[in-house]
């Protein structure tokens, strides 16, 4: 595999940023692998209790095949083919069946991470996120099996009739403030002083 370039500057500010983060939250990959796991009965690594690391993740998850049994398990036949060869295009190809599946799935699209962040080691944190909203998305499909987080909460739009509408145009809220008690009465400011005075010292 074609190894990406060290970023410099910028890049490389962002891309250390992003792994301190990652070790800050080490836990939401734990939690994410362990869910992965559970739900695929795939083992990612020796020790169960013992995080992968940003590149441990990488190399467990990088050709898509782990992630295609998983949205497989969840939703059966969203990925109709995994490809099982170790050449780029098919990784690729498997990453891209994941992210399509998921997004029909429930996951929003600005919850996924993009094919080079995980292909290319540029940015497991986008991938942990990932996982964790399709492990919300599960929830709320009421998959029964392993759950990863909170269960994202439902759409609950309010339905208010006419009346109690216009009742509440006639409220000030507290925001706007409020005049009660209040007066400019026996406030002075004195005189302004003018940018062209000289100044004398008292």
């Amino acid at each position: 595999m074609a190894k990406r370039m060290t970023g410099y500057g910028l890049t490389a500010d962002i891309h250390r940023k992003r792994k301190e983060q990652y070790n800050n939250e080490i836990y939401r990959e734990q939690e994410a692998r362990l869910w992965i796991e559970d739900v695929t009965g795939v083992k990612l690594g020796e020790e169960r209790n013992t995080p992968l690391t940003w590149d441990g993740l990488h190399n467990h998850l990088k050709d898509g095949t782990v992630l295609c049994k998983l949205i497989n398990t969840l939703s059966p036949g969203s990925v109709g083919k995994i490809n099982t060869s170790p050449i780029n295009f098919h990784m690729i190809e498997n990453i891209g069946k994941f992210l399509s599946a998921i997004e029909k799935y429930g996951v929003a699209k600005e919850d996924q991470f993009n094919t080079p962040d995980l292909f290319e080691n540029v940015n497991m944190l986008a991938v942990v996120n990932t996982l964790h909203a399709l492990g919300r998305a599960a929830q709320k499909k009421n998959y029964q099996g392993s759950v990863l987080g909170p269960k994202e909460a439902d759409y609950n739009p309010r339905n208010f009739d006419e009346e109690v509408l216009n009742k509440g145009q006639t409220v000030i809220g507290l925001q706007a403030g409020s005049n009660k008690g209040a007066s400019q009465s026996g406030m002075s400011f004195g005189r302004t002083r003018s940018i062209n005075e000289p100044y004398v010292s008292s």
